[in-house]
């Protein structure tokens, strides 16, 4: 089966994608696209089959279509990043996680022992760090953080 989307890397594209799999910092989908990418290479007397790139990286002929075609398309830089995802960006951001933490480890208000997860809430509103907010919420912002204001 011929290949429809020949890849010809130059050799600086090649040797920056062979620093994205050596270093292996890189995030594991970025080197599954460098590793489609150098095995096929028409400049390249290791190229590979499809299949056997499949077989190789244990990944999909769809996933190998599409890496050939961004970097046709987009070129090496505009292949390896990923599109923005659609959907909603997330309201609570990391600021206003800090803030609740704050909160909670703030002295409780006069009268309470300690904070409750609907008092943090309420008082977060209330000081204007977020227009509304729930106590699953706050929970959810104080279990992600290190800090634990219980003794």
């Amino acid at each position: 089966m011929a290949t429809r989307h020949l890849v010809h890397l130059t050799p600086t594209d090649r040797s920056k994608l062979e620093a994205i799999i050596r270093s292996g910092a890189a995030l594991a989908r970025y080197q599954t696209k460098a590793r489609i990418l150098l095995l096929t290479d028409g400049n390249s007397a290791e190229r590979m089959t499809d299949k056997q790139i499949i077989a190789a990286l244990r990944t999909s002929n769809s996933n190998i279509q599409r890496t050939r075609i961004s970097f046709l398309e987009h070129g090496l830089p505009g292949c390896l990043k990923d599109r923005p995802r659609s959907g909603r960006k997330p309201t609570i951001t990391g600021d206003i996680q800090a803030e609740i933490a704050v909160i909670a480890c703030s002295d409780p208000p006069e009268g309470r022992k300690g904070w409750i997860l609907q008092l943090i809430a309420d008082e977060a509103v209330r000081k204007g760090i977020i227009s509304q907010i729930s106590r699953v919420a706050v929970f959810e912002c104080l279990k992600k953080t290190n800090s634990s204001p219980g003794k």
